[in-house]
């Protein structure tokens, strides 16, 4: 049977079951009791993309071999998968599980190869603009974070649900968000680079004590911190630590002090991009954007997190009619498929007459 991941399980599902293997971590396994008294257990597996939820029904013969596996375990599940009774639901038939060695583990957490080598590529990005800055209290303050934290940044996701939401998401986040901030500091000049790509780098910095996954699964652990702080304190208590011991290094800084704009002045407005960066008061900013750079921050964070929320949708949404697709939230309404690229006609190999039907406007 096929290896696939869980989210090409998903969209391949039908009425006719599936044949397929996967290689999963077990998040959760509970045993419940249906309304008729009867026993049940409902694991829910993990991949580096997606989870998945299974119940074993007492008459099922996986049922006594549940009891025998553990939460944080890594295992091969292979059998015949297809849509519940509800539609949307994944029901699994004569399927097997068993447990991963340590390299195939290793494989399962750093996701899917094309997934891999996306956040390598991403993670590459990252730190050669950082190293591109001018301003050198920025770029030593970006290098000695990456330095410090950029293990934990490669497992953080950019939030528990909605967008980036898997293991390495921040990193994904933070690349196209420096893409598009050098972008649109070549169609703004008058904004200031450097403040903004060090901005896109530390304004979700507080999400790595707040979504971060296990180093060895796809668990994110609820922190007191977090809960009682959120990542936006978080991220500049970070910026603050951060920048108070590279001020501890006089060797390299002593030539810093005559810099314009002054020191203080850098590190005051790289907080106010973290504190304002969500736009509003109500949606957890302290302060709403009054610089430029904020204002633009906010923007690239906001369009880059709806953008990744179409491209998933589009992939685990159900198709209601020619073009249109079931609402996936928060997006505001249904989805319609997008208007492709045009490419004139001598471009083309071929011209297929006849396959789109008539528009009735």
């Amino acid at each position: 049977m096929e290896l696939i991941s869980i989210r090409e399980l998903k969209q391949q599902s039908g009425p006719v079951p599936l044949p397929a293997t996967l290689h999963v971590q077990l998040e959760r396994i509970l045993e419940k009791i249906t309304k008729t008294g009867n026993p049940f257990y409902e694991l829910t597996f993990a991949d580096a993309e997606e989870t998945l939820v299974l119940r074993v029904w007492n008459n099922s013969p996986m049922f006594p071999a549940c009891a025998r596996l553990e939460a944080g375990s890594f295992f091969e599940v292979a059998g015949e998968f297809g849509l519940g009774n509800d539609g949307r639901s994944i029901d699994g038939k004569n399927w097997t599980v068993r447990t991963l060695s340590e390299e195939e583990t290793a494989t399962v957490l750093g996701g899917s190869p094309e997934l891999r080598e996306k956040q390598r590529l991403d993670y590459d990005y990252i730190e050669t603009a950082t190293a591109a800055l001018s301003d050198p209290r920025l770029r030593h303050l970006c290098l000695r974070f990456l330095e410090c934290h950029g293990s934990r940044l490669q497992r953080t996701g950019a939030a528990r649900d909605y967008h980036h939401a898997r293991r390495g998401g921040l990193v994904e986040h933070v690349a196209q968000m420096m893409r598009s901030a050098n972008a649109i500091c070549d169609a703004y000049p008058f904004l200031n680079r450097d403040l903004l790509v060090a901005g896109v780098l530390f304004h979700d910095v507080g999400k790595l004590w707040e979504n971060a996954y296990a180093e060895n699964g796809f668990s994110m652990a609820y922190t007191e911190v977090s809960e009682l702080i959120g990542h936006i304190p978080l991220g500049m208590e970070i910026v603050n630590k951060l920048w108070k011991e590279l001020h501890e290094d006089e060797e390299l800084t002593a030539s810093w002090r005559e810099l314009v704009p002054a020191p203080d002045r850098v590190r005051l407005h790289l907080l106010h991009l973290i504190a304002s960066h969500h736009g509003e008061m109500q949606f957890g900013s302290p302060v709403v954007p009054k610089t430029p750079e904020a204002q633009a921050l906010h923007y690239i964070d906001n369009l880059d997190a709806k953008m990744e929320m179409f491209e998933r949708g589009y992939e685990i949404a159900t198709e209601l009619g020619r073009h249109v697709f079931d609402r996936v939230r928060p997006l505001p309404g249904r989805l319609v498929e997008p208007l492709p690229t045009f490419v004139p006609r001598e471009a083309k190999d071929e011209v297929i007459d006849g396959t789109e039907p008539a528009d009735p406007f």
